[in-house]
């Protein structure tokens, strides 16, 4: 207990004189005492004492004052210091618990991001796998090599090239412009990131191999010649008959040894929906490349040019490219395409975003609103090959945040709005369900689901980083409000999922982890590379192998599980194990969108090519 001195105190202390085991000199010094303590009397110079005479040094504060503290109980002066050291003690274990608890979420993020770098090079290496035609020898797949070499030697420029689509050795347009289209939408928006984590030069090179391809996959029309425009959406056979016919799907081959005829599928330009997605992939490529003048010019050059061909086709015989049965037949069944204005809208806003003719900007703005108002509930809100119009619309919001988009200025509005509600569908489970194991499901009559996932994981991840730059907290629709956080959280979960947090403790991207699928449904990969050839049956041995593939196909990811977060890794059903290059791309936007900014602010790391506003 701390008393102030009292003349009663005084008198006490004459009659019953007090040994200091501390005094304070004049100097300023302590002065020690080899007493034990009983009481102890301590001047501090804090407060005024009665008498107003100044100490002659000068002191630091305005006024000098003295204290005389007392202590005159032991038990007491003992809890007091035992309170005063426990407080200490508390308050640095809190620091250093928020310390450590700071460097432990740095040290998982950190973790975090190298598995996403080492995620993001793999899902990239399976299109390493996917290559069709001369094959590179320094490619990091070993158990590939040239194939397809006379593919399309009948036209104009030889359809050599390209990439298989999946498991089976066709060749799908569709698919491979929407992959090019989207692999490219991401090297735009994060180049700083793909550099910063050096795969700017692998995702470049995937996109260039499949924008060289795409740019002979058509053939203008000739006026002199009175020549129609030539599209080719196929190159292989999907038929399954009952003659012995031998084909991309009756025979189980890697693609190095097919000896079979690939026959070619042929379209026009009423075949909207292929065209249009050519569009886009050739306007996204032209942004990628424009360091390259002349290749970017020559993209953007044949974008335009079948832009003016089927924009201005009669709008009765404008169509979708599967009911043409010589150009989709084949591809109906793996491909079907439900509309036409969706990639008539994402083509345009490409072209626009390439080359800021504000004509194509009107044209898109108004086919998105007529597509909007034709979509249907199957696909709503719901981002794949088949449907761009999710996509579509937050480029368009895209625009009206960090450009000046002159008199489309109500149908931009339109898609901004449009997209906040899209963000909502993925985000409140009033709009949308999850597997128990809280994978999203979009379209629940349509397993497997993952390639749904991961696009709404990229859209998502996307627009956060729109509204960022923008200084935004976060959105709103309806009466429902999200915060940029919530948008991340959902993206990140549905990305962990793929990569193994999930009921089947399982990446789905094969070679990630320590447990993914091995019996992926993959030719190429379940066939041993072993310099023999396997016959067209002979082949089917491996197909029916209940062994682990003898290739491991790096980062390709699966079907994935089922509405109730089933699995089953088994080549013979490639619902559930077959991966697809449209699939996988959309893998990659989700990986690249997550991982982490680049540390650096040089100029030569641009976190968009478009900039921002």
């Amino acid at each position: 207990m701390i008393m102030p001195p009292t003349e009663s105190s005084a008198f006490e202390t004459e009659k019953h004189p007090v040994r200091y085991a501390h005094t304070v000199s004049e100097g300023g010094r302590l002065l020690p005492s080899a007493s034990r303590w009983n009481s102890t009397a301590l001047d501090c110079n804090l407060a005024p004492n009665s008498s107003t005479t100044y100490h002659p040094i000068p002191s630091s504060y305005t006024k000098s004052v003295d204290y005389s503290l007392a202590i005159t109980d032991r038990k007491h002066f003992y809890r007091f210091l035992f309170i005063v050291v426990s407080i200490i003690f508390l308050v640095i274990a809190a620091v250093l618990l928020v310390h450590f608890l700071s460097q432990s979420h740095k040290h998982r993020h950190q973790r975090s991001s190298g598995n996403l770098k080492l995620a993001i090079n793999q899902a990239l290496t399976f299109y390493d796998a996917q290559k069709s035609g001369h094959y590179p020898r320094n490619s990091p797949v070993k158990f590939r090599g040239d194939s397809g070499l006379e593919d399309g030697l009948n036209t104009p420029e030889n359809l050599i090239g390209g990439f298989y689509d999946s498991g089976n050795n066709i060749k799908f347009t569709f698919t491979t412009a929407y992959t090019v289209t989207l692999l490219s939408w991401t090297v735009i928006e994060y180049q700083g990131k793909y550099a910063d984590i050096g795969e700017l030069d692998h995702v470049r090179d995937i996109i260039r191999w499949g924008s060289d391809y795409l740019l002979k996959v058509f053939v203008l029309p000739n006026v002199t010649a009175q020549t129609p425009l030539i599209l080719y959406s196929q190159v292989g056979s999907t038929v399954v008959n009952n003659n012995g016919e031998r084909n991309d799907i009756t025979c189980w081959q890697r693609p190095e040894d097919m000896a079979y005829a690939r026959p070619v599928s042929q379209c026009n330009s009423s075949d909207s929906d292929l065209a249009g997605e050519l569009i886009a992939a050739l306007s996204a490529a032209s942004l990628v490349f424009q360091e390259d003048k002349d290749y970017s010019a020559r993209l953007v050059k044949a974008a335009k040019s079948l832009y003016d061909i089927v924009t201005t086709e009669d709008p009765s015989l404008q169509g979708k490219y599967t009911t043409n049965d010589v150009c989709g037949r084949e591809a109906r069944m793996f491909y079907n395409s439900s509309g036409y204005e969706d990639e008539l809208a994402w083509g345009g806003t490409w072209l626009y975003i390439a080359t800021r003719n504000i004509s194509y900007l009107q044209f898109a703005a108004d086919t998105f609103k007529s597509a909007k108002n034709n979509e249907t509930d199957l696909d709503r809100g719901v981002f794949y090959w088949n449907n761009k119009l999710s996509a579509t619309g937050v480029l368009l919001s895209r625009i009206l945040y960090f450009q000046d988009p002159g008199s489309s200025q109500d149908a931009l509005i339109l898609s901004s709005n449009l997209t906040e509600s899209l963000m909502c569908s993925f985000l409140f489970n009033k709009y949308s369900s999850r597997t128990p194991g809280g994978l999203i499901i979009l379209k629940p009559a349509d397993e497997p689901l993952l390639q749904y996932a991961v696009t709404s994981s990229f859209l998502s991840k996307l627009y956060s980083d729109y509204l960022d730059h923008q200084k935004l907290s976060g959105a709103s629709c309806d009466t429902d409000v999200y915060s940029l956080q919530m948008l991340h959280d959902f993206a990140n979960s549905q990305v962990k999922y793929i990569l193994g947090q999930n009921p089947m403790k399982m990446s789905y991207m094969v070679g990630y982890g320590d447990k993914f699928p091995l019996q992926v449904h993959h030719r190429s990969a379940s066939i041993p590379w072993d310099g023999q050839q396997y016959s067209c049956d002979g082949g089917k041995r491996w197909l029916n192998s209940e062994s682990p593939n003898p290739q491991v196909l790096l980062g390709a990811m699966v079907g994935g599980p089922g509405l109730r977060d089933n699995f089953l890794d088994d080549r013979k059903q490639p619902r559930f194990t077959e991966p697809t290059i449209a699939n996988n791309a959309g893998l990659v936007a989700a990986l690249i969108a997550l991982q982490d900014p680049p540390l650096s602010n040089s100029k030569d790391v641009k976190d968009s090519i478009l900039g921002w506003k």
